[in-house]
């Protein structure tokens, strides 16, 4: 059986991203799924390439059992609408960012919103916490394990 490869984006690669792939390796694993999967996280611009996630997503991350290992890199054009069969953005920016990117309508076609596969929350985007509290990350992290899940069941 061939993997399912999923890339999740957003603009830095070190917030909603980097726990987007947390969370998702997590309900992947917990179900024993992690043959049938690939997953990593990308950002459309490239400012913190080569960085952790930020410490305080880390922080909340690791509350609920999600550990971010990943290193923060930027989207490339040229390798990932290859090698990737779904491209999760975590807003409209982003959206609009990787389909400026895409090179054909294959490419257009592989683009999809981390909320579109929300099944309890109704939020359009994953906000961004970077310049927030607390409360900001808990938020993304609570988005983030509802559009997992029906991410994952979309794809099971």
């Amino acid at each position: 059986m061939e993997k399912k490869k999923i890339l999740f984006v957003c603009l830095g690669n070190i917030c909603r991203s980097p726990a987007a792939e947390g969370v998702f390796k997590y309900k992947v694993n917990e179900r024993g799924l992690e043959h049938a999967f690939e997953i990593d996280s990308a950002g459309t611009a490239g400012y913190h390439a080569g960085e952790p996630a930020d410490k305080r997503m880390q922080q909340h991350a690791l509350k609920r059992g999600f550990n971010l290992t990943s290193i923060s890199r930027k989207f490339n054009p040229a390798v990932d609408f290859d090698r990737f069969d779904w491209i999760v953005a975590m807003d409209n920016e982003n959206v609009s960012n990787l389909k400026r990117m895409a090179r054909s309508p294959e490419d257009v076609a592989k683009i999809c919103k981390m909320t579109d596969f929300k099944k309890i929350w109704n939020y359009s985007e994953i906000p961004d916490p970077y310049y927030g509290g607390d409360e900001g990350f808990e938020l993304v992290l609570d988005l983030l394990e509802d559009a997992c899940e029906g991410l994952l069941e979309k794809l099971s």
